[in-house]
Order: structure tokens, then C-alpha cells, then sequence
């Protein structure tokens, strides 16, 4: 096998692998007298079907798989014999024309990680800045749960039912004049004007009385949940068991255990918690850039193009999601596409200082332990199908390139960490509308920073090894970093759109239906 190095340009490192016809077919043959005894074949005892009979039957098999696991240890051990570190996954491409008898001849491309000096950390100095929670913010807080926890009261048996009354009723839903399963229930609980039932169920309840029996007539949503309603005309028989109004809403003690809580104290500091809690993802998004503008002061070196491009795609899909939201997606998309190369430079400076926060981790010890990593995996697992997820986690326990793609956000976090601890922090109070304020000059001098950065990059030594593997990824990759958009310094969670919004909290005061009416959406 020789190896012959065709490209050393800044980063990129280019080489051409021959391996030998003599070396593939003793390795074919070796493997031929390794699977020989396995082989089974009408007319022979087990174990002694001869090498050539083996050859014929599965020598193409053979072939194949030898080949591909020669170029495996072959780019792996010119890695490591080069002293390589890839930056992102090799290219490997075997010569057009190859056959069996001929040697092989394989191309490897790939871009290596620069030598990166560790900037110290003695002189950090942040500023923290923090939102105190008002009385005011708790006690609106607190009412909004109570809003959400409404409780009634029986009405007069001649009250008729307004918005904002509770019915208690029994109903049986009908399609030509047949019940249908689910349109069914007894003591349903509906409170008129909430938009809890289809359209025109709770319109046609305003006036009821207690005691009243009454036929409404209703369509179901072309897109309702049941395909056998969807879209066809029904009738409900309702009776009006009871007509309640709402009663005031005491924030005390009692409310408290009502939720499950001791007191009302307990209520009002689970409550601080998460008001403190909210305004903790802006206050770390704020420090945190002004730790990076720090790191990134006197530091520019060449960074590799493949990383920086699948950075730019994760912020330009981003993007794209975001404009397709506007009321005008047509000129979003345009504003977007005008600054194109602006988001290409912040691409560009946050790879940079990623590699910076690697090598200050490494330097100092920080390390993602094996259970944390474990969850991890886990976690991205879910991702996929229940049938996939076993596959993999396989898969990521088997590539240690993948592996740590998914480990680089959280070591990421973990080199933050210990950073802010090294650093002389100072806390300021503000108001929230400040803190954002904060937030959104950070993410313009982001941008006017990676603008004026040089385009011109000092050509990069040669780094230490770092074995990566030859195999390629699957379709979907974990990403090399959080996705990083204007402005958007945590990656957003993926939620389904509801077909109507949940109250902040589960009612407290009566319990749910076992068996959900098919009346409601």
C-alpha cells in the first residue's frame, strides 16, 4: 500500500491511497480459509467444502466487503500516521474503473482543525444581568392560574345560560338519526364561549335552562380528528342538568391545597421560581455573548469552509422557517437573501469560536462524563421512529465522529460554565425590556464584528492526531452546533401546533371524563 499526499493547501489536505491487486487478493484469500469451515454445501462434510467451491459462491460478496474494510483501516491509519485531526467527515471516493486483479486507487479529501492556542481566563470580566421578580409580576401570575382554575356555583333554576356559564349536560350525538361510538356522555361539563365543543354546539346552548331538553343541529370541521365525522352534519339530543355561574376565585391557603400545595407560601415560591427561571435563558444568552466578544478579541485564524458552511445552513434554516411565518413571507425571504453574506461571516465567526472553547476545554479539563452522554443519546433517539432508535443509538456508540457531533453542544455549554466561574462577574439589576435590550445591541455588534473580520486567513499548522472514522453518516446527522440564527443562542423545541390552546393549568375543581365526547375538538 503507498501514500502519496496531492493537496496541503491552508486546511485542506488531499491524498491518494493505492492499494495493491497482490494485497486485496491475499486478503480475499485469507478470508475465503477464515469462513470456509462455516460453509455448508450439499455433498461435502461440514468444514471441508474447498476454498475455490467458497470463492465461487461467495466471491463477490467477498470482494466487496474486503475492499471496503481495506479503505476503513487504510484512511484510518493514514489519519493517524499523518497526524491528522479532520474537521468534519473525510471525502473517499475508489477510482472509477477499479475491477478485481487491478489495484485500487482512492482519493481522500478532507479539511483538518487548525492549531489553536487556549486564550487565558484570569482577565474575564462579565457583567450579569438579572431581573428580580415584582410582587406585582407574582400576584399576576398567581391570578392568571387562578383565572385558569375557575370554579361554580348552581344557579337559579330559571337562570338562562350566557357566556361564561357552566352546563352540566347529558348529550347523544346522531348521523342520520343513528348513534355514532364517542358522541356519547353523561354530567359533560361545557362552559359557553370557551370554543371547548365544534362550532355551533355551544352558540345554540345560550338560553338554556335547567331541565330543558333540546335537538341542535351542527357540521363537523372538514379537518375534525375523526375521518368518519369530518365534514358531515349531525344532531345532538342535549338535557340541561344544571346552569352554573362562576364564583370569585379566592387566593388563599385553601386555593393553594386545592393544586395539590401545603400554602399559599408554597404556591407564591414555586411560583418566583418560575418567573426567576424565565428570564435566566435571557440572562445567560446576555453573558454569554459578552464571554464570546471577549474570547474572539485578538484571535483570527482560518477556520475550516466545511464547517463554517454546515454552521451557515442551520442559521439559514432557520431563517427561512422564521420568514415563512411573517404576514408577507415573499419580502421576509428578500430581506433575508440581502444580507446572505452577513450570515455567512457570523457562520464564519461562530465556528471560530467554537474551536476556541474547545481548546480551552481540553486545556482545563472539562469533559462530558459517560452518563451524561448517555442521556444524550437517549434523547436525540426520540427523534426517530420507535423501530430506528435502536439502530441509532448503534450507529453512535460505533462512529466516534457522530458521537461527538452530538456531544459538542453540551461540552460547549459545560467550557461556558466554567468560564463564567473563572470570570470577575458583576450583577446589575434590570427590567426585562432592558435585558432584551441588551440582548438585541449584543446581536447587531455580532453581526458588524463578523463583517469587519479579514477575509484573508494565516495558512494553518499541521495538528496533533485524531482518528476519525471512513464510513458515512447517515441521512439525518446530529448537528455540529446549536443552531444559530440572529439572535437565537438556544436552539428552538419543535412543538405541534394544538388545534386549540390548553389553559395554563388543569382545572383543579372537577374531574374529567373518563371517555372524551367526540363533540369536542
Amino acid at each position: 500500500m503507498a501514500i502519496k499526499q496531492t493537496t496541503n493547501e491552508g486546511l485542506k489536505r488531499a491524498y491518494l491511497i493505492t492499494i495493491t491487486a497482490a494485497e486485496i487478493a491475499g486478503k480475499i484469500e485469507a478470508e475465503i480459509k477464515k469462513i470456509a469451515p462455516q460453509v455448508k454445501m450439499p455433498g461435502f462434510r461440514p468444514g471441508k467444502v474447498p476454498a475455490n467451491l467458497v470463492k465461487k459462491m461467495h466471491g463477490e460478496q467477498i470482494h466487496g466487503q474486503t475492499v471496503n474494510d481495506m479503505i476503513r483501516d487504510a484512511v484510518d491509519g493514514m489519519i493517524r500516521d499523518e497526524e491528522l485531526r479532520p474537521a468534519m467527515q473525510p471525502s473517499i471516493a475508489l477510482g472509477d474503473g477499479y475491477e478485481e486483479g487491478k489495484d485500487a486507487e482512492i482519493t481522500v479529501e478532507l479539511e483538518v482543525l487548525p492549531v489553536v492556542e487556549a486564550p487565558g481566563t484570569d482577565d474575564l470580566k462579565l457583567e450579569k444581568l438579572t431581573v428580580p421578580v415584582s410582587d406585582e409580576a407574582l400576584e399576576e401570575a398567581i391570578a392568571n392560574i387562578a383565572g385558569s382554575n375557575k370554579s361554580y356555583k348552581d344557579a337559579a333554576k330559571t337562570k338562562k345560560a350566557a357566556d361564561g356559564n357552566q352546563l352540566i349536560i347529558d348529550f347523544v350525538g346522531k348521523l342520520d338519526g343513528e348513534e355514532f361510538e364517542g358522541g356519547k356522555a353523561e354530567d359533560a361539563a361545557l362552559v359557553i364561549g370557551s370554543g371547548a365543543f365544534i362550532p355551533g354546539f355551544e352558540e345554540q346552548l345560550v338560553g338554556a335552562k335547567t331541565g330543558d331538553e333540546k335537538t341542535i343541529n351542527v357540521t363537523f370541521p372538514e379537518d375534525y380528528q375523526a375521518e368518519n365525522l369530518a365534514g358531515k352534519e349531525a344532531t345532538f339530543d342535549i338535557t340541561v342538568k344544571a346552569v352554573k355561574v362562576e364564583t370569585e376565585t379566592k387566593i388563599d391557603d385553601e386555593f393553594a391545597k386545592n393544586l395539590g400545595l401545603d400554602s399559599l407560601e408554597k404556591l407564591q415560591e414555586i411560583m418566583k421560581g418560575q418567573l426567576e427561571q424565565q428570564t435566566a435563558g435571557l440572562t445567560r444568552t446576555q453573558m454569554k455573548r459578552q464571554l464570546l466578544d471577549q474570547l474572539a478579541a485578538g484571535h483570527d485564524f482560518e477556520v475550516p469552509s466545511q464547517m463554517v458552511e454546515a454552521e451557515f445552513e442551520q442559521i439559514w434554516a432557520q431563517l427561512q422557517q422564521e420568514a415563512a411565518k411573517e404576514e408577507d413571507p415573499e419580502a421576509a425571504v428578500k430581506e433575508i437573501e440581502a444580507e446572505k453574506d452577513d450570515y455567512k461571516s457570523i457562520a464564519e465567526r461562530r465556528v471560530r469560536l467554537g474551536l476556541l472553547l474547545s481548546e480551552i476545554g481540553q486545556a482545563n479539563g472539562v469533559e462530558v462524563t459517560q452518563q451524561e452522554m448517555q442521556m444524550l443519546i437517549q434523547q436525540a433517539a426520540q427523534q426517530y421512529r420507535e423501530e430506528d432508535r435502536e439502530r441509532f443509538m448503534q450507529y453512535i456508540q460505533q462512529e466516534p465522529m457522530a458521537a461527538a457531533q452530538l456531544r459538542a453542544p453540551l461540552y460547549e455549554d459545560k467550557v461556558v460554565d466554567f468560564l463564567f466561574d473563572k470570570a470577575d462577574v458583576t450583577t446589575r439589576e434590570v427590567t426585562v425590556e432592558e435585558l432584551q435590550e441588551a440582548i438585541e445591541a449584543d446581536e447587531e455588534a455580532e453581526a458588524e464584528k463578523a463583517k469587519a473580520a479579514p477575509k484573508k486567513k494565516a495558512a494553518a499548522k499541521k495538528a496533533p492526531a485524531k482518528k476519525a472514522p471512513a464510513k458515512k453518516a447517515p441521512a439525518k446527522k446530529a448537528p455540529t452546533k446549536k443552531a444559530a440564527a440572529k439572535g437565537a443562542d438556544e436552539k428552538p423545541e419543535a412543538k405541534k401546533v394544538p388545534a386549540k390552546k390548553a389553559p395554563a393549568k388543569k382545572p383543579a375543581a372537577k374531574k374529567a371524563p373518563a371517555k372524551k365526547p367526540a363533540a369536542k375538538k
